[in-house]
């Protein structure tokens, strides 16, 4: 709404030029974002939300049973409402947004059930999601892609980027997921993520003189996502503040598959399958780990990893005897030191 309110509203006074300016839009929107749920979040929580269950054979479950869980489902709804007034709209914006909301959804739902969902059923929900938002992505249409070391581009046909897109969003919502069970971490994490997407997205992939010095592709919907980006780390500032340890309230599943959703597509919409481990690589492996321990083994009899825990941060704090904040702050510290080395490596080394 504001993009085309700057763009009608421009002749008439010359300031209006910045409600269509994408670095504006970006700034308002983590603003906005932060603030609205930082202040309206903690009551919306308390009278709406379910109270946390604990989770079975989860370190210190029961210091989490009786606070509001699911807030998700208040903060994302909140961010899309942003989004409505900051992005400039597209149809394939629209339906990103309108499955952000799905995802957020069938997470309360699960949050709110007295009988926690199977995993096969949330696992084929996230796959239907999954296949609807790369089919949004691709618009059936070949999908470039650029890769580490090379100047050179590889088209994939959307027979194979949908599969390959499908499969790592169905990764980045289950291992987003599976990283919320330490006060901050997932969003700590995820915060972290999201603003560097966003600064890639704006300053570099999204603007035509970077990208060319770079010899990188550019992206004219770059700098709109950029915005995205940046509106979810400022929600996800907003949240933390009463997430922080010892935490008042959780995000839930309504929360983390909204957010793991969120950082798959931003990834796709980067070009380069290898950001998801330069910007959440500390949240896959946390977080992928588990899920691929549990695949072997029911699926092929392996066994793997049999004295290490997973959630890794259950064995951090389990074995290796780590307080919940030195989980937080030394697992973001090994992701920051990963996404500033790996960043310029990706960007300069072609």
């Amino acid at each position: 709404m504001l993009y085309w309110l700057g763009s009608v509203l421009e002749n008439a006074w010359g300031p209006f030029r910045l409600l269509s300016s994408h670095f504006f839009l970006g700034g308002i929107g983590f603003v906005l974002s932060g603030l609205l749920t930082w202040k309206l979040l903690p009551g919306l929580a308390e009278k709406y939300c379910p109270r946390d269950r604990g989770r079975a054979h989860a370190v210190d479950a029961s210091k989490s049973q009786g606070k509001p869980t699911g807030a998700g489902i208040i903060f994302i709804p909140m961010f899309l409402l942003i989004q409505l007034l900051v992005l400039p709209l597209s149809w394939e914006i629209v339906g990103v947004l309108f499955l952000t909301l799905l995802a957020c959804i069938f997470g309360f739902l699960d949050d709110n059930s007295s009988d926690a969902w199977g995993e096969y059923i949330k696992g084929a929900i996230d796959l239907g999601i999954g296949v609807a938002a790369a089919m949004i992505i691709s618009r059936f249409a070949p999908v470039e892609i650029w890769l580490p070391f090379t100047k050179k581009g590889l088209a994939l046909d959307p027979i194979i980027y949908t599969p390959l897109a499908v499969i790592w969003i169905w990764i980045a919502i289950n291992a987003t997921n599976c990283t919320d069970g330490v006060d901050g971490l997932s969003g700590t994490l995820s915060s972290m993520a999201f603003l560097s997407l966003g600064g890639l997205l704006y300053f570099v992939l999204g603007h035509v003189e970077m990208s060319s010095y770079l010899l990188v592709p550019h992206y004219n919907d770059g700098a709109t996502y950029g915005i995205l980006a940046l509106s979810m780390a400022g929600t996800l500032a907003g949240y933390l503040w009463h997430n922080a340890h010892p935490s008042s309230l959780l995000m839930g599943d309504a929360g983390s598959r909204a957010m793991g959703f969120l950082l798959g597509i931003l990834v796709l919409k980067c070009g380069n399958p290898f950001l998801s481990l330069i910007v959440a690589g500390v949240l896959l492996v946390n977080g992928g780990t588990g899920l691929l321990k549990v695949a072997l083994l029911r699926f092929f009899k392996i066994s793997i990893f049999k004295d290490i825990r997973f959630p890794l941060h259950d064995h951090a704090r389990k074995n290796m005897n780590w307080s919940t904040p030195q989980v937080l702050v030394r697992f973001s510290l090994i992701q920051m030191s990963l996404t500033l080395t790996l960043m310029v490596l990706l960007l300069k080394l072609r």
